[in-house]
């Protein structure tokens, strides 16, 4: 809960519309009302797993092209191989630096074609 509104308050200060779900039951109840720029999440998550859960939001119509972004303290090769076959954008592992986290959320909420960044939206975080 507490690296969840870390990002919250890193991604809001750093111009970007942030919220949080705290498991992936909140998180999917929320992705069905709103669309997001972005998704973090991690391996391990009450409910469901973050694996399982990226599977369950990408069934969801207006998510199905959101880049989802891992952030967890478990980034063996074999969480962050599974990621990216189920489509994970990145795989940022904790504890991270500030800087270097705000950078990579930026470069995946980016559009295609545009030097201009675009604030993310985050959902489900660790």
């Amino acid at each position: 809960m507490a690296v969840a509104m870390m990002i919250v308050f890193l991604l809001t200060r750093a111009g970007c519309d942030a919220q949080a779900a705290l498991n992936a039951e909140k998180a999917l109840k929320l992705a069905q009302t709103e669309k997001f720029d972005l998704i973090t999440l991690d391996v391990e998550m009450p409910y469901l797993d973050g694996f399982g859960l990226i599977q369950r939001l990408k069934e969801i119509p207006h998510l199905k092209e959101t880049p989802f972004i891992f952030v967890s303290g478990q980034p063996t090769i074999e969480n962050m191989q599974r990621a990216f076959e189920i489509g994970a954008a990145d795989f940022i592992e904790k504890p991270f630096e500030i800087q270097d986290f705000i950078s990579r959320i930026i470069l995946h909420t980016k559009p295609q074609n545009s030097s201009d960044a675009v604030p993310a939206a985050e959902g489900a975080a660790a």
